[in-house]
């Protein structure tokens, strides 16, 4: 299997227009929160204490989420390109056992995104850094990159689900748009969720994705908060984490971070086994 790894891993670097198009999503998001978004959610909460740096915070969490998804689906091109040549095909009916084709595609993808969300993550710390917003301890940046990894894992194995219903790159193409579209307004990125309709609400606390991007929102966040809301009541401070969805609550009852990882865990072994049920049907 880590012959098939490395395979995988080559053929993407090797294709430069992959690896841009996976670091797109970072510049399209922070030119928006530049350009647009910025100033706009500055104004709306002008009685915060240094309230463009949190929102800067805010946004580099978002868009390291972001990125683990949109390099995952580049990395998951690999695999579409496989089963349209017919490739896939070789390695179903070679002695190689499905959970190894499976673990294969979604190990290489695992690296992919993982290098490209830390990528992410240096740019978010520059971007901090020339902003003169707060920047991440060293013990904060090991647990990022631990919930980075935990992400993507999980996006790993949801976009193999995805990819193992396609089989051609057209149909592959068009649902990489619907997804690269959406998946800003599914994380609460380029609107916070309590601007959300409620129904929409649910379904961002449903995404995994989501609960990666809020655990690194309350990392990132931390410090900026702590000054931010130094004289402000602490029910002010809970109201905007739940409105920003820096937590998410069901109920009233907060979503804990050992319950977020563990839907990020669960969800990563759910959709490995749907795929491998996919393919399995498939070779039949």
């Amino acid at each position: 299997m880590i012959t098939f790894i490395n395979r995988n891993l080559k053929m993407f670097f090797r294709d430069k227009t992959a690896v841009f198009f996976s670091l797109l999503a970072v510049f399209i998001v922070l030119g928006l929160y530049i350009v647009f978004l910025g100033d706009v959610w500055v104004d709306s909460f002008k009685e915060i204490k240094g309230a463009k740096n949190l929102m800067n915070c805010w946004i580099m969490a978002g868009l390291i989420g972001v990125t683990s998804v949109t390099a995952n689906i580049g990395a998951f091109g690999i695999m579409v390109e496989d089963k349209s040549k017919n490739k896939i095909k070789d390695f179903v009916v070679s002695p190689m056992k499905n959970y190894k084709i499976m673990g294969g595609y979604i190990l290489s993808s695992f690296i992919v995104g993982s290098i490209m969300s830390i990528i992410a993550l240096i740019i978010s710390q520059a971007y901090l850094l020339y902003s003169k917003a707060e920047l991440l301890s060293f013990n904060q940046l090991i647990e990022v990159v631990i919930i980075i990894l935990l992400t993507t894992l999980s996006n790993s194995a949801m976009i193999l689900f995805i990819v193992s219903l396609f089989n051609s790159q057209k149909a592959f193409s068009t649902a990489s748009s619907i997804i690269g579209t959406l998946i800003g307004f599914i994380t609460g990125i380029y609107l916070p969720i309590s601007m959300l309709p409620k129904n929409v609400q649910l379904i961002v606390k449903s995404f995994p994705t989501s609960h990666g991007i809020s655990i690194l929102r309350q990392i990132f966040m931390e410090k900026q908060m702590n000054e931010s809301f130094a004289n402000i009541s602490g029910s002010y401070m809970d109201e905007f984490k739940e409105a920003m969805g820096v937590v998410y609550y069901i109920d009233d009852k907060i979503i804990t971070n050992t319950t977020s990882v563990f839907i990020l865990i669960g969800s990563a072994l759910l959709f490995f086994i749907l795929s491998i049920l996919v393919i399995s049907k498939k070779k039949k």
